[in-house]
């Protein structure tokens, strides 16, 4: 058995980026693990062979590592009430092949503290349609670094209302191409919190790229841009409200795109008593000739005077964005097709001589200034406030000038 000894991934809450208000005490159970916390290795060579057995071994506050290579067919479900999972000497990925646990997905996180970093998960599949990399159950979810490629829902948490879920420096991508239920890269329920930041979604299919029924959804730094490849629904669905915030993410739909809506607020009606959604210094793309409505609030399905804010948006070809909402809305722009630097290699950023940047904007409230700008591949970079702020989700002129 593995030696015990002070866990090493202690500090995994607390090194990621604010704002994590709703994670603090997450980070304080972990803080506490037992001092005799072990570090499981798993992989080739080991004594613990497979993941599904370190699954079963580890205790509470353990670290599982798992060494890089690929892991077929070797699902799990984890029990712990606090335990660190990360890949060790690259990524290990781990490919359903056609199994899965509990018939719900590659891991099933029962109800705990996690923290996943640097795995990838590919080729979930079950019978009702919606096998997912991670099922997040109950507790508190952290996933970095990680990688989520066809699979028939990236992440998919249950309805629980105090479980917190943050997705940072990620990406989801290959939706599966199937007729009997919608792949979403990410479909998160009735949870107290969503947050996601730096991360990267591509290549839906008839799904949406997010869904998060979530109390409070957290919506910053991310490159969710369908991609030429890609033929999602909605790339952003809030259906039951709550309180949502989008800050300086690029957003846009493919000429394939399912629908002509880019981000919706309030389809299936509210579920929470205190909805509001604000988007700040996001970049909205259009890329198909079909106009598109970026966003489209459900008011008759959500309460009266539900608050919408939106400040320095950038919406880039054929549709409407404000028109057609209710709100309080300032500083938003629309451009034509190909005003921005060059889709192919995701540039959307303005050129350096760019008009607007010789233009006054309205300040965005404090909560809504943008800290950081998305980064490829993935991640984010901190962000200076400027002299002069424009529009969009970048405040860095286009690549190379």
């Amino acid at each position: 058995m593995p030696s015990r000894h002070t866990r090493p991934g202690v500090a995994a809450f607390s090194c990621l980026r604010p704002p994590l208000p709703a994670l603090a005490l997450g980070a304080l159970l972990l803080a506490a693990a037992p001092v005799d916390a072990a570090t499981l290795r798993v992989g080739p060579g080991e004594a613990i062979a497979r993941i599904a057995d370190a699954a079963k071994q580890a205790k509470d506050g353990d670290v599982v590592e798992i060494l890089a290579g690929e892991y077929r067919g070797d699902v799990a479900v984890w029990k712990q009430k606090r335990l660190t999972i990360r890949g060790v000497g690259g990524r290990p990925v781990l490919i359903a092949d056609g199994e899965s646990a509990e018939g719900k997905a590659i891991w099933v996180i029962r109800n705990g503290d996690f923290v996943v970093d640097n795995i990838e998960f590919r080729g979930a599949r079950v019978a009702d349609g919606n096998g997912a990399g991670i099922r997040f159950e109950r507790g508190r979810l952290s996933v970095r670094n990680s990688a989520f490629h066809d699979n028939q829902t990236g992440i998919l948490t249950a309805n629980f209302e105090d479980a917190e879920l943050r997705i940072e420096d990620s990406v989801f991508a290959e939706a599966p191409r199937q007729e009997h239920s919608l792949p979403h890269l990410l479909y998160v329920g009735r949870i107290a919190r969503f947050e996601v930041e730096g991360s990267r979604f591509h290549q839906g299919q008839r799904g949406h790229l997010i869904k998060s029924r979530a109390r409070r959804s957290e919506i910053r730094y991310n490159m969710i841009h369908d991609g030429p490849a890609g033929e999602a629904s909605y790339e952003i669905d809030l259906p039951n409200g709550g309180h949502a915030t989008l800050v300086g993410n690029v957003i846009g739909q493919s000429a394939a795109s399912q629908n002509a809506t880019v981000v919706t607020f309030g389809a299936e009606g509210d579920a929470w008593p205190d909805s509001r959604l604000e988007l700040a210094h996001n970049t909205l793309l259009n890329e198909g000739l079909r106009p598109a409505l970026f966003l489209r609030v459900w008011a008759e399905r959500l309460p009266a005077a539900t608050p919408v804010l939106t400040r320095n948006n950038l919406t880039v070809g054929l549709g409407v964005f404000t028109t057609t909402n209710a709100g309080d809305h300032a500083g938003n722009v629309p451009l034509p097709p190909g005003a921005l630097g060059d889709p192919g290699i995701l540039d959307f950023s303005l050129g350096a001589d760019a008009l607007l940047r010789r233009r006054a904007f309205p300040p965005a409230p404090s909560h809504l200034v943008p800290q950081a700008e998305f980064a490829l591949p993935l991640g984010t970079r901190p962000l200076n406030p400027p002299a002069r702020w424009v529009p969009g989700a970048f405040q860095t002129p286009r690549l190379g000038e």
